[in-house]
């Protein structure tokens, strides 16, 4: 299968990919790495779309079939698995990486490591993640955003708290009030 794919399907190394990249050549990145391949470090600029996925996600991500795209993986197999895949599927140029991710980090090519939660994290903001408009990437956001709130009277304090709760990283509170006995 994987001779075949190789007389059907074009195959670029680390360094002709980061050539093309360099003289500004429309293409599309794909890695098709898994999820937690994906958060060790990818390709500046690419899409994630995991080998189990590819056909059920590719079209949405990258929907013009002229368009040449490098996928890659970490050594180069399931990538020259997928690109035959979006060949068989009407896309014109599809490239495997040989090499891989591997490759292309051996060759200190510029890598993107995002930022990820840790477990502590995602036990706690576990709720958060399963709500598809906040997500990882939304909670990171939350927990760098800064939030001034001015009063801690009667829905100053409430605030504060569902703030906190839903992992809002800094907030300052501010109140020109006295604090008596009575506010106890």
């Amino acid at each position: 299968m994987l001779r075949r794919a190789r007389t059907e399907v074009a195959e670029q190394s680390a360094a002709e990919v980061a050539a093309r990249l360099q003289d500004g050549a429309d293409v599309v990145l794909v890695d098709v790495r898994e999820q937690h391949e994906w958060n060790e470090g990818h390709l500046p600029g690419a899409l994630h779309v995991p080998r189990g996925y590819l056909e059920l996600q590719i079209e949405e991500a990258v929907p013009e079939r002229d368009r040449p795209v490098v996928l890659y993986c970490a050594g180069g197999v399931r990538s020259l698995l997928a690109a035959e895949t979006l060949r068989q599927m009407g896309y014109r140029e599809p490239i495997s990486m040989s090499g891989g991710y591997t490759a292309w980090k051996n060759a200190s090519l510029p890598t993107v490591v995002p930022r990820t939660l840790g477990e502590e994290a995602r036990k706690r903001y576990s709720r958060h993640l399963l709500v598809p408009e906040v997500g990882e990437h939304g909670q990171l956001k939350l927990l760098d955003a800064k939030v001034l709130l001015l009063g801690a009277g009667g829905l100053g304090a409430p605030t504060a708290l569902y703030l906190a709760a839903a992992g809002v990283g800094t907030i300052g509170i501010v109140d020109a009030d006295v604090v008596e006995a009575s506010n106890l």
